[in-house]
């Protein structure tokens, strides 16, 4: 019997607002991004449209444990994917919405 998969969630209604993000060594995440003023953390995955995701009310502490983390994609299962998010499109143009760290 093949698998059944969740409705893809739909895009936010909310306005966009873009946040920078670097590149990171990862087979499931492409980049991630944090706006300290409104404690939004933004995460691009590498399969997929490259929908950009906003993570709203997440700690800067969060980030940094992220950002260290030596599997990125282990500590978004266990810290973020509960969290509620807002998705919006992918980006217009190459499909990374990141800044190159070199």
């Amino acid at each position: 019997m093949p698998k059944q998969y969740p409705a893809p969630a739909p895009f936010s209604d909310k306005p966009y607002v873009e946040i920078l993000m670097a590149l990171v060594e990862s087979s499931q995440i492409a980049c991630i991004g944090y706006d300290d003023a409104r404690k939004t953390l933004s995460v691009q995955f590498c399969r997929g449209p490259g929908h950009i995701y906003h993570y709203p009310a997440v700690e800067r502490e969060t980030f940094d444990a992220f950002m260290a983390a030596e599997s990125k994609g282990s500590f978004f299962r266990e810290h973020i994917k509960p969290l509620a998010f807002d998705k919006f499109p992918a980006p217009v143009g190459d499909g990374l919405h990141a800044a190159d760290p070199a």
